[in-house]
């Protein structure tokens, strides 16, 4: 093997579970996570000192919209925080955009840099913390702990930043509603299940029996933020524990955002490992990997029910490793909602029931995590996984904004045969981005059918619906339905997907509004 093999040589994940008046700074959940990746790698934490790269994962208060209104101190360059806290001098640091893409996108770019003697020596970490961050929020426990922990350490140019930078929706979509991951995964379950061919009530018990064995993962897994095991009827069932969100997921089959998880993996070149010690049984390579997105604006896809990103992303991973799926002894399919999983198996050409299991963390509504980090996690156990099962390869899939970002990671503990691949992959993309997308219009007038829709709730109950739709003309649109209960009852009681009603401009003149018909 090449002395500038990429592999990765130790993971480390750390949850808070105490009050939140006292939970650990993102730095110091950050700090957790890399000092245990070091101890795992068989290194002292002191030697993190050393790295020459350092990549930290975008922190979602730090997304633009409502979170970054919070009144939370802030880190300006969190890779430079985290290097100080570490008394590390990088040469080349970078900080995240948002994107639950990123963690798997940012080993593919260090595992990069490594193979082309760029860096040698790298630390890829990230954490989530909302969970005590809104706790603070709403006890008034402030935050003045935290700063006192940065003052030192926070006087930094703005970092450099890795990741695509484009917010996930357009003005128009905003305003009806596409803007909220808890809004448009819903539409694309419900078009799943118009193409099936399944009753509500057979489609309800599906998405439970999806999940349930995810539930049964986190119940065993030491970092997951819910670690108990649910039946489907359980996760499916509406209780006043458990609202409707979106239909048809109530809040059981919904990523957990309030969480406080990190994560942190060690990357060196092949020669730095056997340098520093590392035994051989810890190393675990990156045989395959991919980056992809799909159509960027959630109207413009070609259909609800699959993904030609993760389809081609995963052949080219697969083909960089010389394997079919088939070989694959373990998944990590991003989990954020059952459509996402569901979407990217049949893309992988993967059942949904494989003995194999979908998940080795739990999955986001589980094992937690939102936001930008949870696929960290994914790669951390994959680790795990593959150290306990040596020479079988393990596939992970990460997943940005509403099934729009995408990277894709094969790893094993076995040598790679052939060099690792540098390629930029810029003819895959290339190719996603010719495929199929239909017309739009953003003001259809006159009789349409509906697409695909879901109807949202508030605490309080029924709030609005959603439609996207297709006019006479076969253009795509999207619209509300008027927000009376009787007509969200009505999309909730028998199937919506291909009744016709009449589209138009919203009284408020900037939505659209659609009315079903009988």
């Amino acid at each position: 093997m090449d002395r500038h093999t990429p592999v990765l040589i130790g993971a480390g994940q750390d949850v808070w579970r105490g009050a939140a008046d006292a939970s650990p700074s993102p730095l110091g959940l950050m700090s957790a996570a890399a000092g245990r990746a070091a101890e795992d790698a068989g290194l002292h934490p002191s030697m993190l000192s050393e790295i020459d790269a350092l990549t930290t994962i975008g922190l979602t208060v730090d997304a633009p919209g409502q979170l970054a209104a919070l009144p939370v101190p802030r880190l300006r360059n969190p890779a430079a925080s985290l290097a100080a806290r570490m008394k590390a001098s990088p040469r080349w640091s970078v900080y995240g955009h948002m994107g639950g893409n990123t963690p798997q996108q940012a080993i593919n770019l260090v595992c990069r840099r490594i193979a082309l003697g760029e860096s040698e020596f790298a630390l890829v970490a990230g954490c989530e913390f909302l969970g005590s961050l809104i706790k603070r929020l709403k006890s008034g426990a402030g935050f003045a702990d935290w700063e006192r922990d940065w003052e030192a350490i926070n006087d930094f140019d703005a970092p450099e930043r890795f990741g695509d930078p484009r917010e996930g929706s357009s003005r128009h979509e905003d305003r009806h509603g596409l803007n909220y991951p808890t809004n448009v995964y819903p539409l694309f379950e419900n078009a799943l299940r118009a193409r099936d061919g399944r009753s509500l009530s057979d489609h309800e018990r599906a998405i439970g029996e999806l999940f349930a064995p995810f539930t049964a993962v986190a119940a065993s897994h030491p970092h997951a933020w819910f670690r108990k095991a649910r039946s489907p009827d359980e996760l499916m069932t509406t209780t006043p524990n458990n609202r409707m969100v979106g239909y048809p997921y109530p809040k059981n089959v919904n990523a957990i955002m309030q969480v406080d998880q990190s994560a942190a993996v060690i990357i060196t070149s092949l020669e730095k490992a056997r340098a520093l010690g590392v035994a051989a049984d810890r190393m675990v390579f990156l045989h395959g990997h991919a980056d992809a997105n799909d159509h960027w604006s959630v109207l413009e896809r070609q259909d609800y029910v699959s993904s030609p990103a993760i389809a081609a992303a995963g052949r080219r991973a697969l083909e960089m490793v010389g394997v079919g799926v088939e070989r694959i002894g373990a998944f990590d399919i991003y989990s954020c909602f059952p459509s996402a999983v569901r979407i990217a198996a049949e893309a992988l050409g993967v059942d949904t029931n494989d003995p194999r299991g979908l998940s080795v963390t739990g999955g986001l509504p589980y094992f937690g995590g939102p936001g930008n980090n949870y696929a960290l996690h994914s790669v951390a156990t994959m680790m795990q996984r593959l150290r306990a099962s040596p020479g079988s390869f393990g596939l992970i899939t990460a997943n940005g904004w509403y099934l729009t970002k995408h990277s894709i990671g094969i790893y094993s503990t076995a040598a790679p045969e052939a060099p690792f691949d540098v390629g930029a992959g810029k003819e895959l993309q290339h190719d996603i981005d010719r495929g199929p997308r239909p017309e739009t219009t953003e003001t259809p007038e006159g009789p349409a059918r509906i697409e695909t829709y879901t109807v949202i709730h508030s605490r309080e109950g029924y709030r609005m619906g959603i439609v996207i739709g297709r006019d006479e003309q076969d253009r795509r649109f999207v619209a509300l339905t008027p927000d009376d209960e009787a007509t969200l009852r009505d999309l909730e009681s028998r199937e919506g997907v291909g009744r016709r009603g009449v589209v138009a401009r919203h009284p408020d003149g900037k939505r659209n509004l659609f009315r079903p018909g009988p």
